[in-house]
């Protein structure tokens, strides 16, 4: 009885320790770019992006929900934010214009609008 209790508890031990390395996020180097994958506690991919040298945001930044299905697209210059976004909400798509981290302007869609902007 005792080992059959010790045993449950090492493995319900290493189930722990191996749940935890789902949510450690995920460096890998690409050029002179650091590229970072976060985690869901499920191990779906929460968001993905890149770092510069200076440890800045740059490059293009994806958002995921638990479902996998894209919830916003995002540009960064130096850690500031750039260009077009374009953000989900249920059946309306936000697409915002970034000039120095100042919005510039948005456009939104509802209805099949995930379609025209799903990359």
């Amino acid at each position: 009885m005792i080992v059959f209790v010790m045993t449950a508890f090492v493995l319900n031990a290493q189930d722990i320790t191996a749940n935890n390395k789902v949510n450690t996020p995920k460096y890998e180097k690409e050029g002179n770019l650091v590229k970072v994958t976060k985690f869901y506690s499920t191990g779906e991919v929460r968001e993905q992006g890149f770092y510069d040298a200076e440890k800045k945001l740059t490059g293009k930044w994806i958002q995921f929900n638990k479902q996998g299905k894209k919830t916003t697209i995002a540009h960064y210059y130096k850690g500031a934010k750039v260009g077009k976004w374009f953000v989900w909400k249920g059946e309306t798509l936000l697409e915002v214009d970034y000039e120095a981290s100042r919005i510039a302007s948005v456009n939104e869609w509802k209805g099949g609008a995930s379609v025209i902007a799903d990359n």
